[in-house]
């Protein structure tokens, strides 16, 4: 088809799939589990397609910024449709374990730092765990998790401020943990 639908779907798929990673990163922690991140994300890109024609936004930044708030309204509305928030699920992140082949000691010890850094976020509250995984992890700057979170400026700014602090102490309470075993 020459007109509308079939040229916005492939100027769509230019500029958000490569933008797909982020939005199951996201998810995943969101969400806590594979399954239902999958879920999210899928909803979230055929939410994206439907308003793609109003999107206003040009540069991939802005891209990037509009489809992850997108997965996290679904991702938000969705636990609070099923309750989830009591009965969490512990992540699996099996997908970003370096891996240890041919590396020695220096892998063991990136890997056990990682599982030690996962452990800890996953016990922090998930409005301090979504601005980790947004600037840390995402690479996202302050305005545009600002745009994705809809959230001010400096609450973002603060409210990243509390999380590393908060992932900080989770470490050393499991550190501390390990070495009285």
């Amino acid at each position: 088809m020459e007109g509308g639908i079939e040229i916005s779907g492939e100027r769509f798929e230019e500029r958000f799939l490569p933008h797909c990673d982020a939005a199951h990163n996201l998810a995943r922690w969101l969400m806590r589990n594979d399954r239902d991140a999958e879920d999210a994300v899928q909803e979230s890109y055929l939410r994206a397609y439907k308003a793609f024609a109003r999107f206003r936004g040009g540069d991939p930044r802005a891209c990037k910024a509009w489809f992850l708030t997108i997965v996290r309204h679904v991702c938000y509305t969705s636990l609070r449709k099923r309750h989830r928030h009591d009965a969490e699920e512990p992540f699996d992140e099996e997908l970003h374990q370096p891996e240890a082949e041919g590396e020695g000691d220096a892998a063991l010890w990136r890997a056990a730092r990682a599982d030690l850094l996962r452990q800890a976020l996953e016990k922090l509250p998930p409005e301090f765990r979504e601005m980790i995984v947004l600037c840390d992890i995402e690479g996202l700057g302050y305005k545009e998790i600002a745009v994705v979170a809809d959230l001010p400026i400096g609450t973002v700014m603060s409210r990243l401020s509390r999380a590393r602090g908060k992932l900080r102490a989770e470490a050393l309470a499991l550190l501390k943990q390990e070495a009285l075993r």
